[in-house]
């Protein structure tokens, strides 16, 4: 590993981890799931049931033959009730099965430990267990474990940063399940024939650090390095995350395995671990549930497709009316409409916000201090940004190299004019993108 002198620009936001003491509950079976199709980017997939059938645990009941992917499995055992419409977070409608389950979890019966002997045959089987990426991107991984360029590719990176307030469903997942981690990494390095891989966990989970590397050390894997890396914002972030553990400048629009690297969350190559062990294919969550207006928060594991609903339920319900629910982090995570929207693979967090957490402060005028600029990872300049937009100027945004903006929100967190920054920079990108189409 590259020793730095320098780091990128970051922020030291509340971390607010009051959760990372709390052991994973698995919760109960809900009556009713409700599956979406849309749940990887890419292509959504095609309901392969229809109202009255019996599902299983495990069997497929989504899919899709464009290569952008991923299957979608019941997390349930029960009865189809429906293919309904739904409004999924981005604001768009996807289709999605609702299954009343028997509260039996009677297994699909293909479901058995996987047998692979090479690379082709380890990519088919993750595409078949419907992994994608756990982290928030989604992006389908057996994709990302098939580059063009796998002879140039040699390093894995392990993310285990969650840098974001709030969320310790990745801490806890150390925790509990290290072993899960470790036997996916290797399997991984296995199969892509990586030779070094890095798991990069920030200073401030030094329990999970400590337990990485005593067992790392005790089942003799000096391939495998834990990185301590600070506990800053927005330390996960793809781009700063390979900057910080190998020194490799990582541009907008680049992608890891142009520079060598394979990058997977923490919580997705546990599940690699998991999958080759059991067979069993993505169908739970683990999620950390807090925020002001949650009476017991916690760290869960609850079937894809739960309602949010009865996820606070489970956590003892409102202790006061929320104003705000995100899924996901407060810096990147997107509000919902309802409490009434499942449970996706990528979602880690439920915020529930009442009361001054939910306030969104008046927004004023920019007063020019430049500390958005000053937060920035990459120096990135969002108020010119914002006046390039304002004026609908696409050649100028391109100019200002808009598309190197990785939307982590730093700007707008250190802006005391409350300007939506981060956002303003997402419209600018989609401006960009519609003029370059026309």
């Amino acid at each position: 590993m590259s020793q730095q002198k320098k780091h990128l620009q970051s922020i030291k936001v509340s971390h607010e981890k009051h959760t990372s003491a709390c052991e994973t509950q698995i919760m109960p079976i809900p009556d009713t799931v409700c599956i979406s199709m849309s749940q990887h980017i890419g292509a959504p997939c095609k309901p392969l049931v229809k109202k009255g059938d019996y599902v299983k645990v495990g069997q497929p009941i989504g899919d899709t033959d464009a290569f952008v992917s991923a299957p979608i499995h019941s997390s349930v055992s029960g009865t189809v009730t429906g293919i309904e419409g739904i409004r999924s977070v981005m604001g768009g409608e996807d289709q999605a099965i609702v299954i009343e389950t028997d509260k039996k979890q009677e297994v699909w019966e293909e479901v058995k430990p996987p047998e692979v002997t090479n690379r082709e045959e380890f990519v088919k089987q993750i595409r078949a267990s419907g992994l994608v990426g756990l982290g928030g991107a989604s992006f389908p991984t057996h994709v990302k474990y098939n580059p063009q360029n796998l002879d140039e590719v040699d390093t894995l990176i392990v993310n285990g940063a969650e840098c974001e307030p709030f969320i310790t469903s990745d801490h806890r997942l150390m925790l509990e399940n290290a072993q899960d981690i470790i036997d996916g990494a290797l399997l991984v390095m296995k199969y892509l024939e990586l030779k070094k891989g890095y798991i990069g966990v920030e200073e401030n989970k030094q329990d999970a650090i400590d337990l990485l590397k005593k067992m790392l050390a005790e089942q003799n894997h000096p391939e495998v390095e834990v990185v301590t890396l600070r506990a800053r914002y927005p330390q996960g972030a793809e781009r700063v995350l390979v900057y910080e553990i190998t020194g490799k400048t990582m541009n907008g629009g680049v992608l890891p395995a142009q520079l060598g690297i394979i990058l997977s969350n923490i919580t997705t190559i546990a599940f690699v671990g998991q999958h080759f062990r059991d067979g069993m294919p993505l169908i739970s969550k683990r999620i950390t549930v807090d925020g002001s207006a949650v009476k017991d928060p916690k760290n869960m594991i609850a079937p894809i497709g739960t309602r949010i609903a009865d996820i606070i339920e489970f956590c003892g319900g409102y202790k006061a009316e929320p104003k705000k629910i995100l899924m996901g982090g407060p810096m990147m995570g997107r509000a919902i409409f309802s409490d009434r929207t499942p449970l996706v693979k990528n979602n880690n967090a439920i915020l529930a916000f009442a009361g001054e957490q939910a306030l969104i402060p008046e927004e004023t005028g920019c007063i020019n201090c430049g500390r958005c600029h000053k937060a920035c990872p990459f120096k990135l300049l969002p108020t010119a940004y914002a006046t390039a937009y304002e004026n609908k100027d696409a050649e100028k945004l391109n100019q200002l190299q808009i598309m190197q903006c990785m939307e982590c929100g730093s700007c707008s967190y250190v802006c005391p004019a409350r300007r939506p920054l981060s956002f303003i920079n997402k419209l600018s990108k989609a401006l960009v993108k519609e003029e370059a189409s026309k």
